[in-house]
């Protein structure tokens, strides 16, 4: 028996999926519905939500932008650890995930809801981060998650469903595209699903949307200057930014040089192995250019420290452990190394590629170009000492040898 539900909010994009969900949790449930639309850069225009949740008998309509919130408070300080999962994906769906769960459940206590719904399946990963992330800032919620319970399982079902019962959708597919499931946020674009299950399948040109081709990205490189403060950007050719500023303008200036495509086959924390196709041009620019300005400004063990921590870090977010006190703990850390990230990067743009041509830091490079010079260095490293180093690293080499041959 189901426990009775007075009010649950939902996570709500107007979209086929939470359209039909909307309709199902009052009907199922028998409850008043709240919906949540968040505006995270997806691209989309996200006011006709509220019109269709008006429709749709919805009395509190709640539709937040959220792109600098998403930015200065998730994305920033996923960069600052220099984050990949797996060698290769920046986390763009993983890290927007845990925003959503956080407002979920603030608007849940301002409008007194006892219940969270999201149209996440009961196949991938974000079920996962919404819940976690939910249950970790309000233990006591009820979380209400159809995929899991309902009989739809297929777009022709909900599409039934939605005729049914009056539901205004607009599904339509395309004659001659390709049946994506997509994600789009101010950081990345992913697809998924229909032909990409197939990995060994070439994704379409057409598909892609933030980025041009390659090979028809201009025939001329740009330099871009990225201004950093404390492991942040603050400011793209010396022009001060925003958070979402900064990101939204590297996207458009990557996405102008084919920047930033990926094309992966992941293992999703369910345990499957999932194919994705993501775009992810400012990110892209990012990530080359923080590991600039670092390599400048932090010891080499700290930087070995933070690498040696990042995967474990990535994994945290991709399952979605944001709010966990071992990931919170971790960013502490990751914080306090990026104090003395501040300087320049200059990196240039071209044909798909992001390459650094320049980093400096007045206030806080470690490097000596006394010390590293091939020149005369008066005296300032003094080579003789380097034979007393490599002896002595090399003594259990030579033990080792040594008892080899005995």
């Amino acid at each position: 028996m189901k426990k009775k539900i007075k009010k649950v909010v939902l996570a709500y994009s107007g979209g086929l999926d939470t359209s039909v969900i909307l309709k199902w949790l009052q009907d199922t449930y028998d409850c008043e519905v709240v919906t949540f639309t968040a505006d995270i850069g997806q691209g989309e225009e996200v006011s006709p939500a509220r019109r269709k949740a008006k429709m749709a008998g919805v009395k509190q309509i709640f539709i937040d932008d959220l792109r600098e919130e998403f930015v200065r408070d998730f994305v920033f300080p996923m960069f600052r650890a220099n984050t990949v999962y797996e060698g290769e994906y920046l986390l763009g769906t993983s890290i927007a995930r845990p925003l959503i769960a956080k407002r979920l459940v603030e608007i849940a206590r301002e409008t007194g809801a006892d219940a969270i719904s999201h149209g996440a399946t009961g196949k991938g990963n974000d079920q996962v981060r919404f819940e976690l992330g939910a249950y970790a800032l309000m233990p006591e919620v009820k979380v209400i998650a159809p995929w899991r319970e309902w009989d739809l399982l297929s777009r022709e079902k909900l599409l039934a469903y939605a005729e049914k019962h009056g539901i205004p959708v607009e599904y339509k597919k395309k004659k001659g595209a390709a049946p994506y499931s997509m994600d789009a946020n101010l950081l990345h674009i992913s697809y998924e699903g229909g032909v990409l299950e197939d990995p060994a399948f070439e994704p379409e040109e057409s598909m892609w949307r933030m980025t041009v081709s390659p090979q028809k990205a201009p025939n001329r490189p740009q330099t871009v200057e990225l201004e950093y403060r404390r492991g942040d950007i603050v400011a793209i050719n010396g022009k001060k930014l925003s958070p979402a500023r900064v990101l939204a303008t590297l996207n458009r200036l990557g996405g102008r040089h084919g920047i930033g495509r990926l094309d992966i086959v992941e293992n999703r924390y369910v345990g499957m192995k999932s194919r994705g196709c993501y775009e992810t041009p400012g990110g892209t620019i990012m990530l080359k250019a923080h590991r600039a300005i670092e390599s400048i400004t932090l010891d080499r063990e700290v930087v070995a420290l933070k690498d040696d921590l990042m995967p474990r870090y990535a994994r945290m977010i991709y399952n979605g452990y944001w709010f966990s006190p071992e990931r919170t703990l971790l960013q502490k850390l990751i914080d306090e190394s990026q104090e003395p990230v501040n300087g320049k990067v200059r990196v240039k743009l071209y044909k798909g590629s992001a390459q650094v041509v320049g980093r400096e830091s007045k206030r806080n490079t470690l490097f000596d170009t006394r010390v590293a010079s091939f020149e005369d260095d008066r005296g300032a490293y003094n080579q003789a000492d380097a034979e007393g180093f490599i002896r002595l690293n090399a003594l259990r080499l030579r033990i080792g040898a040594q008892r080899q041959r005995r």
